[in-house]
């Protein structure tokens, strides 16, 4: 038999041989990974409020709106620095206590956050503003209104809401102005919101021609009022003003006319929410005023669509702070943008250069760390529901002068 020439079968295996290395490079060119992305840099954020107690249903609701913003930001890819970020909530119970909320601030700072979105109280805000101070960590509050706050002078204090400044004097003018009230009594709950708003609702009162024919006190964990009640009664008030939080106010609305004490009511933004219709009841509820800064939740420019995710993401509505909780966090990312660092050594600056357009609107703040132009609304129960009355820009909300307008039409129950 004829032996094949070697040279066909040596050319045919190393033309497999060929192939097969061909075949096995591309396949091992396919396999490699795609070009890295940026590296990821975990940010943390600290969130405190009342997580417990009569206040926590707010407390919640601040901590949601800040969740909300984190779930947006992380979903985004936020690049700073080269990095992408993956912002984290730290999230506190300060238990609405001034002592356990600087605990909780000296617990935030050790856990090295980068910045606080908090407290929802003043009395909270207040001395935990000065440990993030001296650790050089921004602090926005989505809800603390007194003035001293601000007012100490810290670089690290800003805040989204409208100051007692502005909203005594707007509630003491609706009073004077709309009401045509004559004699008010005045109520606060000892604490730096409530009585700070008490004291200067009290001023602009004083100031324009009314007077102020009961000043009492009570506590933020007081509910039995009818002693001060009684004692208001005889001198026949046109207004009882409350400064404090609804927990408190239900029952005090309650006791008014289980009293007959047929005064008009009005409060701050501690007392304009959902829960105080529930505690004080519809009927009596109705007719109730109260101040809350910002613009009603229908012409806030990210309102609906904010309140629609809020509702589909934690299965219940916005109770009161949850906007500027949301936008508190949004702008410290911002400023860490701007900055191109996450060191709040780096981006406090940029956070008191903040010019931001947010859920609740336009977003600057003033050499205090107070928000520029902070609207105020004012509201009233009907039919078991808050409903905007007016709304006033900061440069209107000077003292009150008395006018001649009528009081605004309302059921004869709120009458009292």
């Amino acid at each position: 038999m004829k032996t094949p020439p070697l040279l066909p079968r040596f050319l045919g295996v190393g033309i497999a041989l060929s192939a097969a290395i061909m075949v096995t490079g591309c396949s091992r060119e396919s396999e490699k990974p795609a070009a890295a992305g940026p590296a990821e840099r975990v940010v943390k954020i600290g969130l405190a409020a009342p997580l417990t107690g009569s206040e926590a249903h707010v407390g919640e609701d601040i901590r949601n709106g800040g969740q909300l913003a984190v779930d947006d930001i992380n979903a985004a890819g936020v690049i700073v620095g080269g990095e992408r970020l993956k912002i984290e909530l730290v999230v506190e119970d300060d238990e609405a206590n001034p002592t356990k909320a600087a605990t909780v601030a000296q617990a935030l700072v050790d856990r090295k956050v980068a910045g606080i979105v908090g407290h929802f109280n003043s009395g909270a805000s207040i001395p935990a503003s000065r440990i993030y101070a001296e650790a050089g960590v921004p602090q926005i509050s989505p809800a603390s209104t007194n003035p001293k706050y601000t007012e100490q002078g810290f670089k690290t204090t800003f805040r989204v809401v409208a100051n007692d400044n502005q909203q005594g004097p707007t509630l003491a003018r609706f009073a004077l102005g709309k009401l045509e009230a004559k004699t008010v009594a005045v109520i606060d709950d000892s604490t730096a919101y409530g009585q700070g708003l008490a004291d200067t609702f009290s001023a602009a009162v004083i100031a324009g021609g009314a007077k102020v024919v009961a000043r009492e006190h009570t506590t933020d964990k007081d509910t039995d009022f009818k002693a001060i009640l009684t004692s208001i009664k005889g001198r026949k008030p046109d207004v009882i003003m409350f400064g404090g939080i609804d927990p408190q106010a239900g029952p005090m609305v309650k006791q008014m006319v289980q009293l007959g004490i047929r005064a008009r009511f009005l409060g701050g933004d501690g007392i304009q929410t959902p829960n105080f219709v529930k505690l004080a009841g519809e009927a009596d509820a109705e007719g109730v005023y109260a101040s809350m800064p910002g613009l009603p939740k229908a012409q806030m420019p990210g309102g609906q669509a904010f309140f629609d995710r809020f509702q589909t993401r934690f299965g219940k509505p916005v109770e009161l702070f949850a906007p500027m909780a949301y936008d508190a966090v949004q702008v410290l990312v911002d400023a860490m943008k701007r900055a191109g660092s996450v060191d709040p050594a780096q981006f406090l600056g940029e956070v008191s250069k903040t010019q931001y357009s947010g859920v609740i609107g336009p977003i600057a703040f003033d050499e205090k760390g107070d928000l520029k132009d902070g609207p105020l609304t004012i509201y009233v129960v009907r039919a078991g529901q808050w409903e905007p009355v007016e709304t006033i820009a900061r440069s209107t909300a000077a003292a009150p002068e008395p006018a001649a307008a009528a009081a605004p039409a309302a059921p004869a129950a709120a009458a009292r």
